[in-house]
């Protein structure tokens, strides 16, 4: 069976080519938005033949899933502080220095906003929010072998009650959220971790005992 087009990781000149693609789809995403995203325009940015692009990649839709794709892999590992809090806040400050760049926080809004209307789009940033929380959700399994975290915390529903908040803001309010909203995320996060809301399954059953 032929591998949809966007998924193969090339090397060599195919891997520039793809690197170079990529990079003019994410401008033209931050600049102007989805509506505007044009195979045969990303081809000329890229000074890369149409012919090339819509052989790889196949539609708009195809080459926004192999961004987010990429995207996540550039994306930096999680840091270890030693403690929950300290790790929380280290995400929220990466989530919150990524939405307020002028390139990467026009560049999520506007797949942010494909995503509520095209539903390949909206499978490839699920699947670029399962990279991330996959990366950070250690940070919350490691507090619970620490003791910070009761017993059946989902460690995936507290790093995304970390992100949540700032994404909003930034939906809401058209205005990047700063680093006291960051600290405000993470430590109101950590907080109800502790307390047990985020307990689920056996855990919670323990709690309630």
């Amino acid at each position: 069976m032929p591998a949809e087009p966007g998924t193969v990781r090339p090397g060599g000149r195919t891997a520039r080519v793809r690197a170079a693609v990529l990079r003019a789809a994410g401008d033209v995403l931050a600049e102007q938005g989805f509506a505007h995203l044009d195979l045969a325009d990303v081809a000329r940015r890229a000074e890369v033949g149409k012919t090339t692009v819509y052989r790889r990649w196949g539609s708009v839709t195809g080459l926004v899933a192999d961004l987010l794709a990429d995207m996540a892999e550039q994306s930096l590992h999680r840091t270890q502080t030693g403690s929950v809090l300290g790790d929380l806040r280290a995400n929220a400050d990466l989530v919150q220095r990524t939405l307020a760049d002028p390139r990467q926080g026009a560049l999520f809004r506007a797949v942010i906003a494909a995503a509520a209307c095209d539903a390949r789009t909206a499978e490839a940033l699920r699947r670029f929010y399962d990279v991330r929380i996959a990366e950070w959700a250690p940070c919350v399994e490691e507090g619970v072998v620490r003791g910070e975290l009761p017993s059946g915390t989902d460690a995936a529903a507290v790093v995304r009650a970390v992100s949540a908040p700032l994404y909003y803001a930034l939906l809401t309010t058209g205005t990047p959220p700063g680093p006291a909203a960051a600290d405000r995320a993470a430590r109101a996060a950590f907080a109800a971790a502790a307390a047990g809301v985020y307990v689920t399954g056996e855990g919670h059953r323990e709690q309630d005992t």
